[in-house]
């Protein structure tokens, strides 16, 4: 299916920092005009969660510049996700069941500090009171939703402190992974498998569509839509796979990983190109960026969901040497990859090729 070559080509490029504590999710802060160098991270299984601000100054003249920690918050449990609303706004979930909106501010002197501008509290509970995990977030400009073991789906809007609504009972188990397709419409994916389209604007609280990603009750660990063509949505399960989802037609799975499936991402500018980690430690890089043309049909057809024949022109390269701990999440910006590990540690490939 794919040839996995090119695994020590980026090793110059590979700089490990070990920092102390376990990092379940990371991203890079988006920059108008710049190419990223801030990134944050929230932390996981420590004796004290925190939400983490990094800066990492590419210097072309000395490969041994390392991210040095710029400010920190406390945080009320397990990170569970971070997003970037806009290069100043990011938005976070936790394991306490609440949601935060955070900002990256600077003083006077010029030194970045984050902020706390909302928060979301006990947003998911079960029916007994007890705090629910909140699984997952995503957003749509500045709208956001949030879902969570208790079954539970939350919309509100980064301007205001309350919850627009509530679907009390979305789900009769644990709800895994939200996005959104577009600004009135989302897609979650349970523990069973099963993948559900919600309307936003309708009044009922049962969702317009309900899929299964397989046969098979096997749980999507994380969901993302190709950048250009929303209705393709790629999924990765807690066997390893890759499962592309065609919103119109059906799936394609592809075996991937050894493990489960932590994250995937698109390269946000350049979608022939896809990054996954897995709880095995392995870090991919996906290059689908050769069109092919089936038959005599003259439309170029998307790769993912091109015939196995086709697909077989994928390649796959290896990003890093396979660590014995798993990579719980990963980010992109440019040519550069970042990764947070469950061996205290993060990671950064300078100069992927695209």
């Amino acid at each position: 299916m794919y040839s996995e070559a090119g695994s020590t080509t980026m090793s110059h490029n590979l700089h490990g920092t070990f920092i102390s504590q376990k990092v379940n999710k990371i991203r890079w802060k988006p920059e108008r005009l710049e190419e990223s160098h801030f990134f944050v991270t929230g932390s996981v299984d420590n004796e004290d969660q925190k939400i983490v601000l990094w800066d990492f100054i590419d210097n072309k003249d000395d490969d041994d510049i390392y991210p040095f920690a710029v400010a920190e918050v406390p945080y009320c449990g397990d990170v569970s996700e971070l997003k970037f609303l806009n290069p100043d706004y990011f938005a976070s979930s936790s394991s306490s069941g609440s949601a935060h909106l955070m900002k990256v501010a600077y003083a006077e002197t010029g030194e970045a500090h984050i902020e706390v501008c909302t928060t979301w509290k006990d947003i998911h509970y079960f029916e007994n009171g007890e705090s629910s995990p909140c699984t997952a977030l995503a957003f749509h400009e500045n709208d956001l939703v949030t879902v969570g073991e208790d079954g539970r789906i939350n919309f509100f809007t980064a301007q205001s402190k309350d919850v627009a609504r509530s679907i009390d009972n979305a789900d009769s188990c644990s709800i895994q992974c939200v996005i959104f397709l577009k600004h009135d419409e989302i897609l979650t994916s349970n523990l069973r498998g099963q993948m559900k389209i919600w309307d936003t604007r309708s009044e009922s609280n049962k969702p317009a569509n309900t899929l299964m990603l397989s046969g098979d009750q096997v749980t999507p660990t994380y969901l993302t839509f190709h950048p250009t063509q929303r209705h393709i949505i790629i999924a990765g399960d807690e066997l390893g796979a890759l499962t592309t989802w065609d919103l119109r037609q059906q799936t394609f799975p592809v075996n991937a990983h050894e493990g489960a499936i932590t994250e995937i991402q698109f390269h946000p500018d350049n979608p022939d190109h896809l990054f996954s980690c897995s709880t095995t430690g392995e870090l991919w890089h996906w290059s689908t960026k050769t069109r092919y043309t089936l038959g005599f049909a003259s439309e170029e057809t998307n790769v993912w969901l091109a015939p196995e024949n086709v697909k077989s022109k994928m390649e796959v390269l290896t990003l890093m040497p396979t660590l014995g701990k798993p990579i719980n999440s990963l980010d992109v910006s440019k040519k550069k990859v970042i990764c947070g590990c469950g061996n205290e540690a993060i990671y950064l490939v300078n100069g992927i090729a695209l």
